[in-house]
């Protein structure tokens, strides 16, 4: 799943002088004219700091419609309608939907009803096509009318086409491999979102240019494990520890903490302008939890590390609207019967908590669409357009 960088964001940043009794007053005032709390929201050198409460427990705002507006691909479906590992979709600017089906390394291009209209792309040597040992990831809007593609490996590489699918030319992101470079999402400024294989968090420019580093972030919590070969992996992931999201809030980066219900936010110069907390009461994992991680085959070496506790929530992704939807953590033992976010406003107050669809895979959350992938026992894709009303 990824983050869209659909709408700007009104950063809002001030800085307060902490002297004397007026200073009190002068933020009292403030936090008055946007209703907030005074113990919700502060400013610690230029960074502003909001702390939320859960929402209610049970509560929801019923946000999403009962049924797709869209359906593209199912059962069938037939030509260019029938997808196979189509990870990635977007919706452009003027309606159109784009989808990237892997097995065929084809962006297919349909209408805001769900009507084929174009294939572009496709597995090949040629200029634009995806090379056949690559496997096509997804495809957004960029900077203007452009859209960009792209796809693994060749790690770092990405494909530039017009509105029209005429493809305009590729970028690689730094040195080839051991030095890898992914892209995670383009910027509506005409930069990249890129992180890397030394976990450190980048923006690329367009001209395949390196504009800041945001430093070093941990893709996850690991232990070590002593090993008798060379060849042989010494780190492993921590049972049920936090990995790393990362994504684009607006105009800002967003990185989700390993250690509590924390996001941070960054302006493109690298800045770190806003702390978004939520009351989240930790839980540790129990010998049923780690006996069900060990049955389901995921990677565990002796002596494995148990975290001291589950995440505080497994996605992240910024909407069309400049929310930001946080995907709760599902306990492995305790299914819920639908997704649960909780939904944060542009300046990072809570609004509440939304279920979305059961099976759907979110790809993209607009103004007023959910745009996800879904897979059906018989494992016959769709790509499904769900209606989003803000209210409630």
């Amino acid at each position: 799943m990824k983050t869209r960088n659909q709408a700007s964001l009104v950063k809002g940043i001030v800085v307060l002088a902490f002297v004397g009794t007026g200073v009190v007053a002068c933020q009292g005032d403030r936090e008055a004219e946007e209703g907030l709390r005074p113990e919700q929201e502060r400013d610690s050198a230029g960074i502003r700091i909001v702390e939320n409460p859960s929402p209610p427990e049970g509560s929801r705002l019923g946000w999403v419609g009962p049924e797709p507006s869209v359906t593209i691909g199912g059962l069938q479906a037939e030509g260019p309608y029938m997808l196979y590992r189509a990870f990635g979709a977007s919706k452009l600017p003027d309606g159109r939907i784009v989808v990237a089906d892997n097995d065929s390394g084809e962006l297919r291009v349909f209408d805001a009803e769900g009507n084929h209209l174009a294939t572009w792309a496709g597995k090949g040597e040629g200029p634009g096509e995806i090379a056949p040992e690559g496997h096509l990831v997804t495809a957004e809007p960029w900077q203007g009318d452009s859209i960009m593609a792209w796809f693994t490996g060749f790690a770092g590489v990405v494909s530039i086409y017009d509105a029209d699918g005429n493809f305009g030319r590729s970028l690689r992101f730094g040195a080839p491999p051991p030095e890898v470079r992914w892209p995670e999402a383009p910027r509506a400024d005409g930069t990249i979102l890129v992180t890397t294989n030394a976990n450190t968090v980048e923006i690329w420019n367009g001209d395949n240019t390196l504009s800041i580093s945001l430093g070093y972030h941990p893709l996850g919590e690991t232990y070590e494990v002593p090993v008798q070969y060379e060849w042989q992996p010494s780190t492993y992931p921590v049972v049920y520890g936090q990995q790393r999201v990362v994504g684009l809030w607006g105009d800002l980066v967003f990185i989700g903490a390993l250690h509590g219900y924390e996001i941070r936010a960054f302006d493109a110069d690298g800045t770190l302008v806003r702390i978004v907390r939520r009351d989240h009461v930790p839980r540790a994992p129990t010998h049923a939890d780690i006996d069900h991680y060990v049955s389901s085959g995921r990677r565990y070496r002796e002596p494995a590390q148990i975290a001291e506790s589950f995440p505080a929530f497994s996605y992240i992704m910024g909407d069309g609207a400049g929310h930001l939807w946080v995907r709760e953590y599902d306990l492995p033992l305790e299914p819920r019967p639908a997704p649960l976010w909780t939904v944060f406003a542009p300046a990072g107050r809570v609004l509440g908590f939304v279920e979305t669809p059961v099976e759907l895979d979110i790809e993209e959350i607009g103004e007023d669409y959910i745009l996800g992938r879904v897979v059906d026992e018989m494992g016959v894709e769709s790509i499904q357009v769900w209606p989003l009303e803000r209210s409630g």
